[in-house]
């Protein structure tokens, strides 16, 4: 029996919760340009989005979180992103995050998140990082980077292998080293400052580092969400991966919008030197902003249509399968690409308009180019997809 199309109810997500970002994109925008300046997401504007509770959309409601579904969560990202990406970015990854609340005994979660109203966890890989077991706990030593938001995060997730006391690999069933994220507070950790970048500077994505830290048991997780989980929602019948994927094709889809949408103020009214009529008129642009519209309105409802579908059947009690989890990581790295094409045709046909420092077309053209540089827009994505479809061996590992 095929599966029904999702209707555009089911597209839409929860409008009240998505008429909380809208009305604090005006303000996110105001605040661009500090954002910007200062790499770093203002008090001020920190402020407003713990008061929206935009940092708990995707915690469950047993922490005091939102607990929403991806197409909310999308929607949400995009509305942000559209007045600014790095605060998108912040809020798709401490969402991401935060779904650890659902893996630790309820105490500590209500510590962590339940208790704290401004409680935001962050996190990032480390390639020479090791934690050894000692009693009750971990000994944990490493230096860990992209941590985006941990510059407001209250708590830092590092992902570890796991050792033995006397230093041998801790191994699972399947011969495979045990990794486990330890949480730590801010204010355990060294940091470094090392996010001068092209774009999505206001994340902050810096370096922390613990030597021989100790970390209780019951403060590490697995990222493995069918292993430990303690919550029944639907939300949880998936990982945080997809989530992931979910918010960074919005964060992306949401910067696409917002240059076409400024690309048109531009061709309305700008004459290009030498020319005698408004860029507009050109029929090459015509064609050219008609194909980026709709190539971007494809890819954004393909997440949408997928996200919802597969909702469906999470809300009916199944976990996501794999062929799911393919699905959503062939839709989300496709809007991703598809953004930056349209990003690329907007700054292209503005002209010398969008080369200048502060124009909203120059930044969102360094935001999209440094989205697709992360994890997120790797095209080697579509290598696993594919590898996946022909029934080749596939590492799942990012899907």
């Amino acid at each position: 029996m095929d599966t029904p199309i999702p209707s555009s109810a089911d597209l839409a997500g929860d409008p009240s919760i998505v008429a909380r970002a809208e009305a604090l994109r005006p303000i996110v925008e105001a605040a661009s340009d500090e954002i910007e300046e200062k790499r770093r997401l203002p008090l001020a504007l920190l402020d407003k989005l713990h008061e929206a509770r935009l940092f708990r959309l995707l915690m469950p409601r047993s922490a005091n979180g939102i607990e929403t579904d991806p197409v909310t969560f999308f929607h949400v990202i995009e509305a942000i992103a559209k007045a600014d990406a790095s605060t998108a970015w912040c809020l798709s990854q401490a969402g991401g995050c935060s779904m650890s609340a659902a893996y630790l005994a309820v105490p500590v979660a209500q510590d962590i998140f339940g208790n704290d109203p401004r409680a935001v966890l962050a996190w990032g890989p480390g390639p020479r990082v090791r934690a050894v077991e000692c009693e009750g706990g971990y000994r944990v030593t490493g230096v860990w980077a992209f941590a985006s938001g941990g510059r407001h995060a209250t708590w830092l997730g590092a992902h570890c292998p796991i050792y033995a006391a006397d230093g041998t690999p801790r191994r699972d069933a399947n011969g495979e080293q045990v990794e486990r994220t330890m949480l730590v507070r801010t204010e355990d950790v060294d940091w470094t400052d090392i996010w001068n970048t092209v774009g999505l500077r206001g994340t902050a994505s810096d370096q922390f580092a613990l030597n021989d830290f100790f970390v209780r048991s019951d403060h590490s997780i697995t990222r493995e969400f069918d292993r430990e989980c303690r919550e029944d929602g639907p939300l949880y019948r998936m990982s945080s991966h997809t989530c992931y994927q979910v918010g960074f094709a919005g964060v992306a889809c949401g910067i696409a919008r917002g240059a076409l949408d400024n690309f048109v103020d531009v061709a309305r009214n700008k004459v290009p030197r030498g020319m005698r009529s408004p860029i507009r008129d050109n029929a090459v642009v015509q064609s050219g902003l008609a194909q980026a519209e709709v190539n971007l309105r494809a890819a954004r409802g393909f997440v949408l249509q997928s996200m919802a579908d597969i909702w469906k059947d999470l809300v009916a009690g199944n976990s996501i399968t794999a062929a799911q989890r393919v699905t959503v990581r062939m839709a989300a790295t496709h809007a991703i690409h598809k953004a930056r094409e349209a990003v690329d045709f907007a700054y292209n046909a503005a002209g010398a308009t969008a080369i200048f420092e502060g124009h909203p077309l120059e930044r969102r053209f360094r935001d999209i180019h440094t989205v697709t540089q992360q994890l997120q827009g790797r095209l080697s994505h579509f290598e696993t997809v594919g590898a996946w479809m022909l029934g080749v061996d596939a590492d799942l590992s990012f899907v």
